[in-house]
């Protein structure tokens, strides 16, 4: 899965919180591309459950339940979108990294994900502590 780019949660979140018009429009357009491309994409589960958190409860415009299932059931069904499970020795290597690079234990477990799934580049705003762990090339749409 070397190709596979993985998409963070806040990248979901813009798509569907139209607050920062630029970053709403941009977001969108990265979701289009997945939907229109034969280019290898990948969620974690944690990142669809960040998903669904932030947008239910923690923008200024929520989105209901049933809508953040709906979005999640779709992208699902993306042939070239991979949903990537969580394990314990996921979680084990997580706290290693998060140990060794000193970053939160949430983006280390992300960092885990792309780890076992041998992916390196991460679409993210989140460039703070992605770009501590070496092996990890962070693609900010945004700036």
């Amino acid at each position: 899965m070397t190709d596979t780019k993985i998409v963070d949660s806040n990248i979901l979140v813009y798509a569907v919180d139209n607050i920062e018009k630029t970053k709403h429009e941009l977001s969108k357009k990265i979701l289009l591309e997945i939907i229109d491309t034969d280019k290898c994409f990948a969620l974690s589960i944690q990142n669809l459950s960040e998903f669904i958190s932030v947008s239910t409860k923690k923008i200024s415009n929520p989105i209901s339940l049933s809508q953040a299932r709906e979005i999640i059931e779709r992208l699902s069904e993306l042939p070239n979108l991979k949903i990537l499970n969580i394990g314990t020795k996921t979680i084990i290597l997580a706290t290693e990294i998060s140990e060794k690079y000193k970053i939160h234990y949430w983006d280390a477990l992300i960092a885990a994900v792309m780890k076992e799934n041998m992916i390196t580049e991460i679409i993210t705003e989140n460039e703070s502590d992605f770009s501590k762990i070496p092996w990890i090339e962070v693609i900010n749409p945004f700036g």
